[in-house]
C-alpha cells in the first residue's frame, strides 16, 4: 500500500518544491520598489504643474487688480499696461485684456513642462445689486 507522500513524489519532492520558492520575496520587493519609483516619476511633474497653475491664477488676479486700480484712477497710467507689468512680475505674460468701464478682465499665460497654462481674472467695483 502506498502512502500520501509516495503519490506526490515522496518527501524529496516536498523539499524540491520548498526550494523553488526560495528568494521569491526579494523578487517581489524589487518589483514593488520599481512600481513605486515609476509612479513617483510620473506624478512629480504633474504635481509640479499644479503648483505652476496656481501661480498663473495668482498672476491673473494680480494683473486684473492692477488694471482695475489704474482704470479707477487710483494709480495713473493705462490699465492694460499696468496689468502687463503685474503679469510679468509674476513670471507670466498678458495674453488678453478687456476694459468695461471700471472692470478689467485679463488672461495670462505661462509655459511650463511643454504645456501652456492659462489664468483668467476679473477685477473692478462690485456690481450694484
Amino acid at each position: 500500500m502506498t502512502g500520501p507522500n509516495e503519490w506526490f513524489g515522496g518527501a524529496g519532492a516536498a523539499r524540491r518544491w520548498a526550494g523553488a520558492e526560495h528568494g521569491s520575496g526579494s523578487v517581489l520587493a524589487i518589483a514593488l520598489l520599481g512600481a513605486i519609483a515609476t509612479v513617483t516619476m510620473v506624478l512629480l511633474p504633474v504635481l509640479g504643474l499644479l503648483s505652476v497653475g496656481q501661480s498663473v491664477r495668482s498672476a491673473a488676479d494680480a494683473a486684473a487688480l492692477a488694471g482695475a486700480d489704474t482704470a479707477s484712477g487710483l494709480i495713473p497710467g493705462v490699465p492694460c499696461e499696468a496689468a502687463q507689468r503685474a503679469a510679468e512680475l509674476n513670471a507670466a505674460h498678458l495674453s488678453g485684456c478687456t476694459i468695461d468701464r471700471l472692470n478689467v478682465t485679463v488672461t495670462v499665460a505661462r509655459t511650463a513642462g511643454g504645456f501652456t497654462l492659462l489664468g483668467r481674472a476679473r477685477a473692478g467695483p462690485p456690481d450694484p445689486g
